[in-house]
């Protein structure tokens, strides 16, 4: 586990040198922001579509590894939800506890993590993960929220936001250019392996400088999500995945997905629609924290 854990130190070091940096405000919030944002929608971006176009379709769609990772966060999800009832909580406060305590930071953290602790395989396990939490329970909040305070569900603000999201318009234009069996000329191969390459010290950095901002309250609740992240969530996978048969090597980048601390877009998500952000806030520090030994552990197990 030593050797995992030393492995994984960069990656931790990048997101502590971002949140030094914006906590003495050498990297204020606007520049946070701006970098943000240009990891999201270029770098990132850049680096999805050049996985995604260079992957053979087969191996990204896998109907037991789907089914699997379905069933396991939606296990967690119902966990987090019932526990928020039980507490007394109205439906939007509970959705956006089940949508914290199951949605890993699998597009800044996991995509550039995994691959290099895992290997070039873990980049379609790891695509399916992203994908079915974009679209699947990123548009399940959206609706139970939308719902509760309009009385009806809309779609149309649902498939517009999905499709103004670089990282599902990068994957789908990446599965386009696959399935197409487009060739990549030279200069882009190399214009986007270039800019791509700027999205794994830039996500880095920028969770780190995002995190210089976060406060602690909400104490109880946090911790609990944070439990549920660190610890249900890739538990329940683990299940699921033996239950349905995955493949081994699918089944520990699966798990280790899951292991991810709570995602940054959960508390953009909670801020935009005002829905409990002080505790989606304090369980995205907690749970990213705690992520610097419980990480390399499951990643140690995984690859047993």
């Amino acid at each position: 586990m030593l050797a995992i854990f030393l492995k994984t130190l960069p990656f931790f070091g990048l997101i502590g040198l971002g949140w030094f940096a914006g906590r003495v405000r050498f990297f204020p919030p606007e520049a946070t922001a701006w970098l943000t944002k240009f990891v999201f929608y270029f770098a990132l971006s850049a680096m999805l579509f050049r996985f995604t176009a260079t992957l053979p379709i087969e191996e990204l769609f896998d109907p037991a590894f789907f089914l699997a990772y379905l069933l396991g966060s939606g296990v967690v999800w119902l966990l987090g939800f019932g526990a928020a009832k039980l507490r007394g909580q109205p439906l939007t406060m509970a959705a956006m506890e089940a949508h914290t305590a199951m949605t890993g930071n699998t597009g800044f953290l996991g995509v550039p993590m995994l691959v290099v602790l895992l290997g070039d395989q873990a980049v379609g396990p790891v695509l399916m993960v992203l994908a079915i939490d974009l679209i699947v329970f990123s548009s399940l909040i959206t609706l139970i929220i939308t719902a509760a305070r309009h009385g009806r569900i809309s779609l149309w603000p649902l498939l517009k936001g999905l499709g103004k999201n670089p990282m599902i318009v990068s994957m789908a234009a990446g599965l386009i250019w696959a399935r197409l069996h487009l060739p990549m000329p030279g200069p882009l191969a190399e214009f986007v392996a270039i800019l791509g390459a700027a999205a794994t010290p830039g996500a880095l950095f920028a969770i780190g400088a995002s995190l210089a901002d976060k406060n602690a309250e909400k104490l109880g609740p946090a911790v609990w999500l944070s439990f549920g992240k660190l610890v249900l969530h890739p538990a329940a996978i683990a299940i699921a995945a033996y239950f349905f048969g995955v493949e081994p090597y699918a089944a520990g980048v699966m798990i280790a997905a899951a292991a991810l601390p709570v995602a940054g877009n959960v508390y953009i998500l909670a801020s935009h629609y005002g829905v409990a952000p002080q505790r989606v806030s304090a369980a995205i520090l907690i749970s990213t924290a705690i992520s610097i030994l419980t990480i390399p552990a499951v990643i140690a197990w995984v690859t047993r």
